[in-house]
């Protein structure tokens, strides 16, 4: 929590004004049981009518002004905790933007999500309460006691027997209390988790018609939770009926104690009646703090939970985050890109996902990549723009290792297209902006046509403006994959990373789209990651991996006469008579 603080640090006056005008109302609020004393001794017993309305109108003073500062505390807590939380959930979200997939891999992208908002919410609902109520309470417990002592010191002593009695069962409600509230939160996790797969995955549930399934298994990550809500739940409650036990006990001696010295004279009856007056201030005021150290207990355990991700320290590391590095040019001699003897692991994998990846892709040339499910090509292209680093080895561009480039600059100078096509909301200007944010209008038209997507953007007669909703539900898969490839055409790169993003288009399509990429490109350097042997057979250098291992670079021909591996993929898609025509 303490690392979070320094989020207040631009609310400070309003940090101090409202616990300070909470105190400023604690105070008001002590006086009233003596002005009570006060009617009830002089007013009332001496049957002085001006002086009832004169006491009277006290009353309604400290009660005017009482209000005034609380509601003036409230302003300036709910300022400070949301402003507070509002800059907590941007800097966090700007945290998990600087991460790695990685890290972003071991922590889970549900887990993440509850951080910045369940958790985010609970710490900024409990710095609210504690600039309101942190010091206002035990400030009424204690003063209440004081207040206690000037009216008669024998009476009070019953004040200093129970506060330490309640004490004990706040904090130690608290104590048992903190660790089980980290446990549910572990567990809205796991609920969160469910939900996020299920919805994410309907109709793949649905296809399969395990929709009883789903339900069953979110009924018991949901009873699970609930169950610890429970019992958690179960322990807090008790410190309500346990300070009232107490509180209550404690009048009840106080009353019977007071009635004896009313009637030997030691005390009067406003002063007993004030003496009550404080104990139930103090009941009051303990059940309001049982409930903020119920709070604080849950803020703790998440603010615990945020913190954890902001030490969360990036594995890409940048030399000079806002330099550049001059490339060694576009020289004949100079491979564009380059692997070096690479190795790559998972973080907690025990084998290697790559290993001893060796070759080299010179300017212009269209490198195909093509391997069995889980060969390792989608994490081969991940290493170009630095979504992974090389456990090993290197990769390099234009002669310099990728490590050396700031990120901006890195990937400025590459096209991804993933395999997901993922579009965002808004519309389809907006999207092809993604590539490059000062695109005209012909340059998205242009990459358009190249991507194969212009004759269907038109069809629609929205043209730029074309609305495009969430995740591009709106258009079919081999139109979205049509779209994200023109947006990374848009920037023109030097490199272009096509990872299986035609996997959706109809032979037909993905044909001209190759053929389109190829003579609009340019000096262009293409790395096309494929299932489809037809679709990596006219690249100028094929590498063939399997099981992270490279077992093959070369031409088309050169593959099929040299390399098993490729063979059978080719013959498994292909008649002997298609694989010898070179496409």
């Amino acid at each position: 929590m303490r690392k979070l603080l320094k989020y207040l640090k631009a609310y400070k006056r309003e940090s101090v004004l409202a616990p300070l005008f909470k105190m400023l109302e604690a105070c008001f609020e002590l006086l009233v049981p003596l002005v009570m004393a006060r009617i009830i001794d002089v007013g009332i017993k001496g049957q002085d009518t001006s002086g009832i309305l004169g006491m009277g109108g006290i009353l309604v003073l400290l009660g005017a002004v009482g209000l005034a500062c609380s509601l003036t505390a409230q302003y300036f807590s709910a300022r400070a905790a949301s402003g507070f939380g509002t800059a907590v959930r941007s800097d966090l979200f700007r945290h998990i933007n600087s991460l790695s997939y990685r890290e972003i891999d071991t922590v889970g992208t549900s887990t993440l999500i509850t951080r910045m908002t369940s958790d985010i919410n609970q710490v900024q609902s409990g710095v609210n309460l504690v600039l309101r109520l942190f010091l206002r309470s035990p400030f009424i417990v204690f003063g209440a006691m004081v207040m206690a002592f000037t009216v008669n010191i024998r009476a009070a002593m019953l004040f200093v027997v129970t506060i330490p009695l309640l004490s004990v069962v706040v904090f130690g409600v608290l104590l048992i209390s903190m660790p089980l509230y980290k446990k549910v939160q572990k567990q809205l996790d796991r609920v969160l988790l469910t939900t996020r797969e299920n919805l994410l995955g309907a109709r793949v549930v649905r296809a399969f018609n395990r929709q009883n399934d789903e339900m069953e298994k979110f009924d018991g990550e949901n009873d699970l939770l609930v169950r610890s809500q429970i019992f958690v739940g179960k322990i807090s409650a008790l410190m309500n009926p346990v300070t009232y036990l107490i509180v209550n006990g404690a009048t009840i001696a106080l009353v019977w104690t007071g009635a004896w010295q009313v009637d030997s004279g030691i005390l009067t009856q406003g002063e007993v009646v004030a003496l009550v007056n404080y104990m139930s201030q103090i009941l009051v005021e303990l059940v309001k703090l049982a409930n903020l150290i119920i709070t604080i207990s849950k803020s703790l355990a998440c603010a615990n939970r945020i913190s954890a991700v902001f030490d969360m320290e990036g594995s890409i590391r940048e030399t000079d985050p806002k330099g550049s590095v001059t490339r060694g040019g576009e020289s004949p001699e100079i491979p564009k890109v380059q692997f070096s003897h690479l190795h790559f692991a998972y973080a907690g994998a025990k084998e290697e996902a790559l290993s001893d990846i060796d070759f080299a892709a010179m300017s212009g040339q269209t490198i195909g990549i093509i391997g069995g499910t889980g060969s390792g090509k989608s994490t081969l292209i991940n290493l170009i723009p630095r979504f992974y680093d090389a456990t090993k080895g290197a990769v390099f561009i234009d002669g310099k290792d990728v490590r050396e480039y700031p990120l901006a600059q890195l990937r400025g100078m590459i096209g991804v297209v993933p395999q997901k096509a993922v579009l965002f909301e808004g519309t389809l200007r907006e999207n092809m902006l993604w590539g490059k944010s000062d695109a005209t209008d012909g340059e998205i038209e242009k990459a358009l046509e190249t991507a194969q997507a212009l004759q269907f953007v038109k069809e629609k007669e929205q043209g730029l403006e074309l609305p495009i909703e969430q995740g591009g539900k709106n258009l079919s898969g081999g139109q979205r994959q049509r779209l994200t490839i023109a947006r990374a055409l848009v920037r023109r790169p030097g490199i272009l990373i096509l990872d299986d993003s035609a996997s959706a288009l109809d032979f037909a399509t993905d044909a001209a789209l190759r053929r389109a990429i190829h003579e609009d490109t340019g000096g262009m350097t293409v790395f096309l990651v494929s299932q489809r042997a037809s679709a990596v057979k006219s690249a100028d250098r094929i590498l063939v991996l399997d099981d992270g291992q490279m077992v093959g670079f070369g031409t088309h021909n050169e593959l099929f006469d040299t390399c098993p591996v490729y063979r059978e993929i080719c013959l498994s898609q292909l008649s002997e008579k298609e694989v010898r025509a070179y496409a």
